[in-house]
């Protein structure tokens, strides 16, 4: 199974208590996660914005609060697009595609954001190259992606996703359970291909200058981003 048809199968139908769960799973981390990841993108109200891998429009929403730009969201689910519908204004358009294959003109975005993506397409340098497509020279384009933590906050992190969060899933839903059983391996196996020096080095690859990341609440999140060259 390609890792487009794991997330779309694993996520599509959590989209009702996505953002809620997601929440509570991070420990209230992943919406702090979103707003930094925003918070690097220099926009502004005339501007227009893809978010890649919109899911049910957090992202989107930020966006729209922080800068009161223009936003597009694309994500693959038609099911996770249904939620992101309810809970945004009819301004912003949503769109169902693939980032492998974007359905928009170059340089058509004057930035662009993407959450949790890279894990899950067959080849990142690729998809990275796709998405500076759809950005103009100089348009900024920022990730979030989950990471593994360092030193001694690794014990934790490897026992949290090895116990705790396959039982909290467990707890929540069916859904819920498999999602716990399949982050802490999927996060792992990224990682281990794509450590942060080979990732950074991927974005550099694609196009994206000036390339810069940080990590996230000691190491379990990691916000790339960069300039369209």
């Amino acid at each position: 199974m390609s890792g487009a048809v794991t997330a779309r199968t694993l996520f599509a139908p959590l989209g009702p208590t996505y953002d809620r769960y997601a929440a509570l799973l991070s420990f209230g981390q992943d919406p702090r996660w979103r707003r930094f990841l925003v918070s690097r993108i220099a926009v502004g109200s005339r501007d227009t914005v893809l978010d890649v891998a919109t899911g049910t429009g957090a992202v989107a929403r930020e966006l729209l609060a922080r800068n009161g730009c223009t936003v597009v969201g694309l994500d693959q689910s038609p099911e996770m697009l249904e939620e992101a519908r309810r809970r945004l204004p009819s301004s912003v358009t949503l769109v169902q595609g693939k980032a492998e294959q974007l359905p928009f003109p170059d340089a058509a975005f004057d930035a662009l954001t993407f959450t949790y993506l890279l894990r899950y397409v067959s080849d990142p340098l690729a998809t990275l190259h796709e998405l500076a497509r759809v950005v103009r020279p100089g348009g900024t384009i920022a990730g979030l992606e989950f990471a593994l933590p360092r030193g001694i906050w690794r014990t934790p992190w490897e026992l949290y996703v090895r116990v705790g969060l396959p039982l909290a899933g467990r707890a929540l839903s069916k859904g819920w359970a498999q999602v716990g059983a399949f982050l802490g391996p999927s996060i792992r196996e990224f990682y281990d291909r794509y450590p942060e020096p080979a990732l950074l080095e991927l974005w550099e690859d694609a196009g994206i200058a000036r390339v810069r990341s940080r990590r996230l609440s000691l190491g379990g999140g990691i916000v790339t981003w960069g300039t369209r060259t």
